[in-house]
């Protein structure tokens, strides 16, 4: 391969990998309180904050951490949410309208009057979630999550047992 073949090649692999870095002034400042629609926040350490009522919609938010955060109202719709860590979180009336949630964890959290509609929630645990007013939930999308038994689900929904 010759030189400038080579460094255009390299150039192309280092603005493909910057893109899908996580944005340090972008999570600075949500982690401030501001609505940051669309943004990048991979792997963003959200957890222990009081975030109500934002605007994450469409967010890059996947491997975030929103351990015992809470983000009442906040709308995380359409966004990418896969591995993210909510354990504890207090998350009521959320949107999680068709985000996907792929292998997320929201164990122990508080989940009263959260919006699932259209939502991927394969592999997601809730063991422990009270959930048993959240919205949008179906059969479909709970069969392929998973929960425990004090898992409080909307009247008459059930949830695999985690393994």
């Amino acid at each position: 391969m010759k030189p400038i073949a080579l460094l255009a090649a390299l150039a192309a692999l280092v603005i493909a990998g910057t893109a899908n870095a996580q944005n340090a002034g972008q999570i600075s400042a949500v982690r401030n309180g501001a609505h940051c629609p669309r943004c990048n926040l991979f792997q963003a350490d959200l957890s222990n904050l009081e975030l109500k009522s934002k605007n994450l919609s469409g967010a890059r938010l996947r491997q975030a951490d929103f351990s015992t955060a809470i983000m009442n109202r906040t709308r995380f719709a359409g966004g990418d949410l896969r591995d993210v860590n909510a354990y504890g979180a207090v998350l009521t009336g959320a949107s999680f309208a068709r985000a996907d949630l792929t292998n997320a964890s929201f164990v122990g959290a508080y989940l009263q009057g959260a919006n699932f509609s259209g939502a991927r929630l394969s592999g997601v645990n809730f063991s422990g979630a009270e959930m048993n007013r959240a919205v949008g939930l179906s059969q479909g999308q709970l069969n392929g999550a998973c929960g425990d038994d004090s898992t409080l689900l909307p009247r008459g929904l059930s949830i695999p047992r985690c393994r």
